[in-house]
């Protein structure tokens, strides 16, 4: 008997807590804890709006929490005087009111959307902060000032509060998450690299390839909370931005010198010489081999096999010559950014010239944005009309947790699938609620009692939201549990406003669903679309030499378009027009435009119009896939145009400028054309 209740005892799951996650739970619990006991003792008319700002606000990083706090009190504040300038002034005319409400929240949503950095929080808070004041009290706006003043105090108590109480329990910092990373970036683009370098290299459009894109993004989206993470900030900052520019390099070069590297394996393959270059830059590149000492004596051997392959003065030679120096680069920006990553976090180095001092250019797209503010506003409209319509009492509320939802997850492509899980979770936490308020509340008395019972729940919730994998469940469950029992300075079980304020947050939830599967249908394939065509205007743009010239922008737009497909990749059909746009080889060839836009003051007359000619024929392409929205084949008039130009810098001294016009040419022709024979110049070299 013994032995068979120690084996069914072995089959138990084995429960771990998590440290961090359970001490950030506890420190949420005791801002909400202080909370509560300033709100009781100041007599604020809704303790619970407080209560829910607390768990609203708090973030699992410290880091990443102190700047969005600044951001949320402006955006409160700036709510709280929008509030206060229409509804006093338009109560008379409530269609007025409703119509500027909702556009005011729209205009507000349109610029989260398009900002895409922390500062977006403070358009966010600012449309359903005023949203959430108004509406529940358009039947009675004489008040208005003395609400507004009452919400703004609730929602500051508890964001000072639970700003404080995080900063002192879990003083954890944003640089080691930006370390980790990193760290996470450069190991998986070595292991990348070596792979593509080392076998048959295949088309570069799957997804966990891609997704490093999104990392150099999200780098720097951490990198915007260090100026409030520690004294030396402003180097780490710039060591982080430098990172992102280091970063940014590695995928272009590595994809670039594996596609020279699989046109050579077809035919006629790869000399002795650059295999064993092949082999030593594949055994540094995996994670953990290899010194910087060591990679700085490989990229110079590249440089060296590729001057003596160009001198060859045919296709072949110069595929070899492309692919050497471009692994040559790629070993210097690996080198580069394995030494700012070790100085992340570290003081000193903030005057250094070197680094960047600028952030990362992020890509932004009106019309997505345009579209989330036009569906949030038109569906406050409707939220609006359907409760004067009906003359339903608890309206206003609905249309309140409405615009709250809306506003919540507007940024997302397709928000229906989270508003719905939204919905699922609500439901889950009403029965707990009606628990808490009808069978153990009515014996609780006095605040400490309150906090004792309280405590259980609210930190399981708060262990929940720190976990990445169920923090999405958390926010309705705070919500749904604290707005159902409505904490007051008295304690009042009503069962009838308990079902109302129920109905109003399912019907908010309901009709937000309705409104967003009506509106947002197009969902993430169609943001995608946008974001290819939008790189393809970008790359005509740049080959424009009518147009200006910031090859810096535009490399960061790229990259950040790169890693916004990415994420949406998974999503689209296999086969489909959108797998079809190689979004890295868009990237090359438009890396590749640039040293041509270089070179043009520094060659004769006549072969910058050779130059000038194959820089006119990618304008007219890629205008045309932006035109029509399809991935067009390249024109083999442009293929010959190439031809020309190469011969015609062959025939020139070897330069700078030559050397990186050539270059670029060979790249262009493999990535436009790469099933094309060899130029016809070669027979004849």
């Amino acid at each position: 008997m013994s032995t068979l209740t120690a084996q069914h005892r072995l089959k138990l799951p084995l429960v771990v807590v998590d440290p961090q996650k359970l001490l950030f739970s506890l420190s949420s619990f005791l801002a909400a804890a202080i909370t509560l006991a300033i709100a009781f003792a100041a007599s604020m008319p809704r303790p619970w709006w407080a209560l829910l700002t607390v768990y609203v606000t708090a973030q699992p990083m410290a880091g990443a929490f102190r700047p969005k706090v600044l951001y949320r009190i402006g955006g409160i504040l700036t709510g709280a005087a929008m509030t206060l300038l229409l509804v006093p002034n338009l109560q008379n005319a409530p269609e007025l009111l409703v119509l500027c409400l909702a556009s005011w929240t729209g205009l507000c949503i349109y610029l989260a959307v398009l900002d895409r950095t922390p500062r977006a929080f403070l358009f966010q808070m600012a449309a359903f902060s005023a949203a959430v004041m108004s509406f529940p009290y358009l039947d009675d706006p004489s008040s208005i000032f003395e609400t507004t003043i009452a919400r703004v105090l609730e929602m500051m108590v508890a964001i000072l509060s639970v700003t404080a109480v995080h900063a002192l329990l879990q003083p954890w910092s944003a640089t080691p998450v930006i370390r980790a990373r990193a760290r996470s970036f450069l190991d998986h683009a070595r292991r990348w690299t070596a792979e593509a370098l080392s076998s048959q290299h295949t088309r570069l459009e799957n997804e966990h390839r891609r997704a490093l894109a999104a990392d150099v993004t999200e780098l720097g989206m951490i990198a915007v909370h260090l100026p409030f993470d520690q004294r030396w900030a402003p180097a780490t900052r710039r060591r982080v931005y430098a990172l992102q520019q280091q970063l940014a390099n590695v995928l272009p070069l590595a994809s670039a010198a594996a596609n020279r590297l699989d046109l050579l394996r077809a035919a006629p393959g790869i000399s002795p010489e650059l295999a064993v270059l092949l082999d030593d830059m594949t055994d540094w590149l995996r994670p953990g081999e290899g010194n910087l000492t060591q990679a700085a004596v490989l990229a110079a051997q590249a440089r060296q096999l590729a001057v003596s392959l160009e001198k060859a003065h045919d296709w072949d030679g110069l595929l070899a010559a492309s692919a050497c120096l471009r692994m040559a680069a790629l070993l210097d920006a690996l080198v580069a950014s394995e030494r700012l990553y070790a100085g992340i976090g570290e003081p000193g180095g903030a005057n250094d010239a070197s680094l960047e001092d600028a952030p990362f250019t992020l890509a932004r797209d009106h019309g997505v944005a345009a579209l989330a503010g036009l569906a949030t506003g038109t569906a406050i409209v409707l939220y609006c009309a359907v409760w004067i319509l009906l003359a339903w009492p608890n309206g206003s509320a609905t249309a309140a947790f409405a615009a709250l939802i809306t506003c919540s997850f507007a940024a997302q492509d397709d928000p229906a699938p989270v508003i719905g899980r939204y919905l699922i979770a609500t439901l889950k936490t009403f029965p707990f609620a009606a628990l808490y308020l009808f069978v153990i509340l009515p014996r609780v008395d006095g605040y400490e009692m309150l906090v004792v019972t309280l405590a259980p729940t609210l930190v399981w919730m708060g262990y929940i939201q720190a976990d990445p994998k169920r923090s999405a469940q958390a926010l309705p469950m705070f919500s749904c549990f604290i707005v159902a029992m409505g904490f007051l300075p008295r304690f009042q079980a009503d069962f009838a406003n308990f079902i109302n304020t129920g109905l109003a947050q399912v019907g908010g939830i309901v009709a937000t669903l309705a409104v967003t599967r009506l509106f947002r249908s197009a969902g993430v394939i169609w943001t995608a679309r946008r974001i290819v065509r939008a790189n393809w205007a970008d790359v005509a743009e740049l080959a424009d030499i009518r147009r200006p010239f910031r090859p810096d922008r535009w490399t960061a737009s790229a990259i950040d378009r790169l890693g916004q497909v990415a994420a949406r990749m998974a999503l689209a059909r296999s086969g489909g027009d959108l797998h079809a746009a190689d979004g890295l080889a868009d990237l090359r060839i438009g890396r590749n435009v640039i040293p041509l836009r270089r070179a043009l003051p520094h060659v004769p007359h006549d072969m910058r119009r050779h130059l000038g000619t194959v820089l006119a024929g990618l304008t007219g392409l890629y205008a045309d896939r932006w035109w029509k929205g399809v991935p067009l084949p390249a024109p083999d008039t442009l293929r010959q145009h190439i031809d020309d130009a190469l011969a015609d810098l062959l025939a020139l001294p070897a330069e700078e400028h030559r050397q990186a016009a050539l270059q670029a040419l060979v790249g262009m022709r493999c990535n436009l054309f790469p099933d094309a024979s060899a130029p016809h110049w070669q027979a004849a070299a």
